[in-house]
């Protein structure tokens, strides 16, 4: 498997912001990945390797592009009606078969290409209804303008352009582009195989009994879905015992097989928490205390020369550290540029107080402000295990380190759960 060439993950322990560790972290991490060709059909979601350059001009020639009749301009009258004969036909993929007189015009449909010319080139097409045909002839209407309802060759694209960066994820659209400049392949990052484990003696998996003190793992399946959702492929190890001899083989043997390991819970230096010592024992690890709410303490390392995450044991903090830190870490081993979250200005219906220095996530359902906009309601449990407050709520909106308080009426930026990779579509 890639690996990490040094310990990218070293820190020496101070409160940092969000936005300076992303920024130094991402300074530091390179693609672990391999790269492969690709059909356009199986590129989806994953990260170019390579840019990706036009073959091809687009459109390739100039064409209509309305119904209509492809004139001369300079044919035209200014101020009356110009009659024109008709002397043939294009269609997209049937061009005109031969030079196009002056004084003529011909009758193009949508995505035609232009008729080649004599003395110049037609360069504008009357669409069909602002004429009339009488019989084999055009009437066309004075007043328009040089140009009208042609595409220009190479309007869109131009021939040997940079048409997609290398590190770009690629969605729909950047398929039809590869596409339209002439590619049916492309060089992309192998995505990132993640081993996914939870640990603690007393999590349990769902649909069986759970004894006293028990609980059912939440976190395997949030983390699973945001993996996948992020374009890993996930490898889950299930719930391991929180032994520490135990814990050493599991973490070799999974860093031995994936680009990344995965937990959440168990880092800490309980005497029941082995995590770190297994991590250890094999590796390095080092606490990022991150300047947000919810989720402070992450564990960043290393499994030998393989990442490893280790995310807090609540599953509202869990899933937002994933979302804001991890994430993009993990783009960025994928070989992806990471794309930030959009936040969507919206009202705040509430008003809320918080510390300096320190970012903060609240989670908010939206309701109309009566007046085209949106308001922010918070949800009334905020605690960081409450998983109801991420399923009864449209999302997060976020305050500042700078912001302390937060009055009614105030706005604020806005995180769908479908920006963070969080939502159901």
């Amino acid at each position: 498997m890639a690996q990490l060439s040094d310990d990218c993950f070293a820190h020496g322990g101070a409160l940092i912001r969000l936005d300076d560790a992303l920024a130094d972290l991402g300074q530091r991490l390179k693609p672990v990945t391999t790269v492969e060709t690709l059909p356009l059909q199986g590129c989806r979601g994953r990260a170019l390797a390579r840019p990706v350059e036009a073959q091809v001009a687009v459109p390739p020639r100039d064409n209509s592009a309305v119904d209509g009749y492809a004139v001369y301009f300079d044919d035209l009258s200014s101020d009356a009606e110009t009659v024109l004969p008709v002397i043939g036909r294009a269609a997209a993929g049937h061009p005109f078969p031969g030079p196009q007189p002056r004084g003529t015009a011909v009758r193009v449909l949508t995505g035609a290409v232009m008729p080649e010319g004599q003395n110049g080139a037609p360069d504008t097409v009357m669409m069909q209804e602002d004429c009339r045909l009488e019989g084999e002839r055009v009437v066309i209407r004075p007043g328009i303008k040089r140009g009208a309802n042609r595409r220009l060759a190479g309007e869109d694209v131009r021939s040997g352009e940079i048409v997609l960066p290398a590190e770009r994820l690629l969605g729909a659209a950047e398929l039809a582009l590869a596409a339209a400049a002439g590619h049916a392949t492309l060089e992309v990052y192998r995505p990132l195989k993640v081993a996914l484990l939870s640990t603690g003696d007393e999590v349990h998996p769902a649909g069986g009994s759970l004894p006293p003190g028990g609980i059912y793992d939440a976190n395997r399946p949030l983390l699973s879905a945001l993996l996948a959702a992020a374009g890993c492929v996930v490898s889950d190890l299930g719930i391991q015992p929180d032994r520490r001899d135990h814990l050493v083989r599991v973490f070799g043997e999974a860093a031995a097989t994936h680009d990344a390991v995965i937990s959440s819970g168990g880092v800490s230096t309980g005497d029941e928490d082995h995590v770190k010592a297994a991590i250890e024992a094999n590796g390095s690890l080092h606490f990022w205390r991150l300047a947000i709410k919810p989720g402070r303490p992450v564990a960043l390392g290393q499994i030998g020369r393989v990442p490893f995450f280790g995310l807090p044991g609540n599953p509202v903090a869990a899933m937002l550290t994933f979302c804001f830190f991890a994430r993009p870490l993990l783009q960025r081993l994928g070989g992806a540029v990471p794309v930030p979250p959009r936040g969507y200005p919206v009202v705040s219906g509430f008003g809320y107080k918080k510390k300096s220095d320190r970012r903060e996530w609240v989670r908010v359902s939206l309701e109309s402000d009566g007046q085209g906009g949106w308001r922010a309601e918070k949800y009334p449990v905020d605690g960081a295990g409450v998983i109801t407050s991420l399923t009864r709520t449209d999302g997060l909106i976020e305050l500042a380190e700078d912001v302390t308080r937060l009055e009614p009426g105030m706005r604020v930026p806005f995180y769908p759960y479908a920006e963070l990779g969080s939502g159901a579509v």
